[in-house]
């Protein structure tokens, strides 16, 4: 009798939340918006151990117009959670700058990834670009070079496997997400377009 009231107490324990958390997976798709390219960066997390999926990179310089440069955003973000099947997406936030016009375009390209994230149903949270460097490298103004680096490191990558600093700003995007996981942070979420627009009356015309 002692061995079954064991047997049935290990099991319930195995259903707790803590134990599910252990060994659950959690997969993080990170975006860095951009008109010239965007960056994609896909984690996995296990037992708190970190492990880079994929990383991936849409070069949208060779297309004519934004309107198209929107479209290809808008079906690579798709086709990346379609294959990959993350569980919460992190995008960069844009920075302001002075050129107005740039600034529209990128939040667009923003926007347009955002949407294809809500329209599977994959709750969102955006970081500052300040935020995701002090994230990774304990520095809110480090260079695109230092959060690579920083991240070789903490992916434990032989080498980066990509050219395109804007794809490991992706990456660097999912890892701040990591890290700021469970706390309470100055970062905007949302679940789902209700929220989105409930915490964004101002986009609403």
């Amino acid at each position: 009798m002692k061995v079954i009231s064991n047997t049935f107490s290990l099991l319930k324990n195995l259903e707790s939340p803590i134990f599910e958390a252990m060994i659950s997976e959690k997969i993080i798709l990170g975006i860095d918006p951009g008109t010239t390219v965007m960056g994609f960066g896909i984690i996995s997390v296990k037992k708190g151990k970190m492990e880079m999926v994929s990383i991936h990179e849409l070069i949208l310089k060779k297309y004519p117009n934004h309107e198209t440069k929107l479209k290809y955003i808008f079906e690579r973000t798709l086709s990346l959670i379609d294959e990959f099947h993350p569980d919460e997406v992190a995008l960069e936030a844009p920075f302001f700058g002075k050129n107005v016009q740039s600034m529209l375009k990128l939040g667009r390209a923003q926007g347009v990834a955002m949407a294809a994230s809500l329209y599977r149903n994959i709750p969102i949270t955006e970081y500052s670009p300040k935020k995701i460097k002090m994230a990774i490298t304990g520095n809110g103004n480090a260079s695109k070079e230092q959060v690579a680096g920083m991240l070789q490191n903490l992916l434990n990558l032989k080498e980066f496997p990509t050219k395109y600093l804007d794809a490991s700003d992706g990456l660097a995007v999912a890892v701040c997400h990591h890290f700021n996981s469970g706390t309470i942070t100055d970062t905007k979420s949302y679940t789902g377009w209700e929220s989105f627009l409930k915490q964004n009356p101002d986009r609403l015309k």
